[in-house]
């Protein structure tokens, strides 16, 4: 007879004070009981949660589990489908027909020929910073100012636009507002992402959104795709940027040894995103009777897959609670795996093995502001963790 699960009671579920890049401690708690869990969604339908490496890197790679918004089963009445164009909640045949046009324009080769812009970008922010003198807060003088600038560069975003924009994805994503805002939000970028559409259309320019236009994608699908690009090309790597320059500073043996030897900087981008998992979960639905881990999960449950537990799962990696710039065991899941792998991950890559090594260069007493438990969290209900605001100083 098998051991009783353990129950997950409440998701999201908050940090432990003190300890804002460690998982949540009930995920934590899950994971020691065992990489599966039993869980009832908020509408009362039983689900799962899955916390161990193995077991996420499983489902995600397995076409029996549907990404379809229309299939997930965690409230009492029906989902619609996910709007034409948002590829992120499909599956295959309509998952490809929107992301394979997009591959080759964000391989790791092209995304390297971005290397320049992105070093001048940066430059001029960290300009900005040195000329206007400090305290200032790192979130908005340089972790969100550089993704916004390339990723609307890149779809084609006029400049004078795009501060609105980037209130707009703020205002969505950041999870403190109430449903009428994020509603409004919403609607203001697609709205807005249709009269850039339709202006590609009629005057094409040198970027991935008019080059999409000589395609057989319909206006509202390529609304669609751009909404994905520039949420998912914004949000993540600026909180990246913030978020693990505050885990640098409140570990200053890994922030010096960093310091000491630049060459180690594509290996600290991978062990911060391990560490810190922005992208928290995501859900599966299964579309037939799945065995897990030795459960059978039922078709129709749908499953929560904790990345950042599976990236501190101490079955895969040693001391997974502790930041190692140094650490051998790679292989992490901060952009999942399996046919939605993050189409922008070797973007993020580039800008944040520029913008850390930049901003460390620049100012080498850089420090927090203030005491770091004064330091605002995004809450648990945003789809990606991150900070608020991150005031640093540093030595003129």
């Amino acid at each position: 007879m098998s051991e009783p699960l353990h129950t997950v009671t409440t998701l999201p579920t908050e940090r432990r004070p003190g300890c804002p890049f460690d998982p949540p401690s009930e995920l934590t708690d899950a994971r020691r009981h065992g990489p599966l869990s039993r869980y009832t969604h908020p509408g009362g339908m039983p689900g799962w949660v899955i916390t161990g490496y193995d077991l996420v890197r499983q489902v995600l790679a397995d076409p029996r589990f549907s990404s379809r918004k229309d299939l997930l089963n965690v409230v009492d009445f029906e989902l619609p489908p996910a709007p034409p164009g948002e590829f992120l909640l499909m599956d295959e045949p309509q998952h490809s027909r929107y992301r394979k046009p997009l591959v080759g324009r964000f391989t790791a080769r092209r995304m390297r020929l971005l290397t320049e812009r992105i070093e001048q970008i940066t430059t001029e922010c960290l300009d900005a910073m040195e000329e206007a003198g400090p305290p200032t807060d790192l979130v908005t003088a340089f972790a969100k100012p550089i993704p916004t600038i390339i990723i609307c560069e890149l779809l084609g975003v006029p400049y004078e636009d795009r501060n609105s924009f980037q209130e707009q994805i703020d205002t969505f994503m950041n999870g403190e507002v109430s449903d009428e805002e994020l509603i409004a939000a919403y609607g203001a970028t697609q709205e807005y992402l249709a009269q850039l559409v339709a202006a590609k259309r009629a005057n094409p320019t040198d970027d991935v959104l008019s080059e999409l236009t000589d395609s057989d994608l319909t206006d509202e699908e390529l609304r669609g795709i751009g909404l994905i690009l520039l949420a998912a090309g914004f949000d993540t790597t600026a909180n990246m940027l913030s978020l693990g320059t505050f885990a640098l500073l409140r570990n200053p043996a890994q922030l010096d040894a960093l310091r000491a030897d630049p060459a180690l900087t594509d290996q600290a981008v991978e062990e911060l995103l391990r560490y810190l998992s922005v992208a928290k979960t995501f859900m599966r639905t299964a579309l037939e009777d799945v065995e897990v881990g030795g459960r059978t999960i039922k078709a129709g449950t749908t499953v929560v897959l904790s990345y950042h537990t599976a990236n501190h799962d101490p079955e895969r990696f040693t001391d997974p609670h502790l930041l190692d710039l140094r650490r051998q065991d790679g292989g992490h899941l901060a952009f999942g795996h399996g046919i939605h792998l993050c189409l922008g991950q070797q973007l993020a890559r580039v800008e944040m093995r520029i913008a850390f090594a930049a901003l460390l260069n620049r100012f080498p007493t850089l420090r927090l502001a203030v005491p770091a438990e004064e330091v605002g969290l995004r809450p648990e209900t945003a789809d990606i963790y991150g900070v608020k605001s991150l005031p640093v100083t540093w030595d003129r």
